[in-house]
């Protein structure tokens, strides 16, 4: 797990820019920019939606403190899908082999109905403009918790 004041790590990940256009991003192209880097499991899921959907709604308040990357194993042409579906207006990346995923702590163990296995544990990140790590939410509950990114973000300046 990725701890808070370290450099983020680098990528580069295949996704889909807010106009639904694939293209492949890293670390350089945020040079400058606070990011909100969430991960979460599954396109079209109830609480994935929820979530997407909090960020695209609260969307003025989030890009003028920093840009919103959604992160998920899904591939691009299913982010497409779930972007045009709910009218998204942010990056959706793409983590097949759970590369960033895992560098962030945001892949790993999870329990569910008495079962364990390996998934994505719902995350965010922020990211300052200098690429480090500032602020960190793990197990995130979806209710209330763009509320608590902005805070965060207004903290850190």
């Amino acid at each position: 797990m990725i701890e808070i004041n370290t450099k983020a790590p680098d990528f580069n990940l295949q996704g889909i820019d807010a106009e639904g256009n694939e293209k492949s991003y890293s670390m350089a192209d945020f040079s400058g920019q606070n990011i909100v880097l969430y991960f979460y499991p599954k396109d079209n899921t109830p609480g994935c939606t929820q979530e997407a959907c909090d960020f695209r709604d609260n969307f003025n308040r989030l890009t003028s403190k920093a840009v919103v990357i959604g992160v998920s194993p899904d591939s691009a042409a299913s982010h497409k899908k779930f972007q045009a579906k709910h009218n998204l207006n942010f990056i959706l990346l793409s983590d097949p082999e759970y590369k960033l995923l895992g560098a962030y702590g945001a892949w790993g163990e999870k329990k569910m109905y008495g079962k364990t296995f390996l998934g994505v544990i719902r995350s965010t990140f922020i990211v300052d403009r200098e690429g480090i790590v500032r602020k960190s939410w793990h197990k995130v509950k979806v209710k209330g918790h763009v509320d608590e990114i902005l805070q965060a973000l207004d903290e850190i300046k």
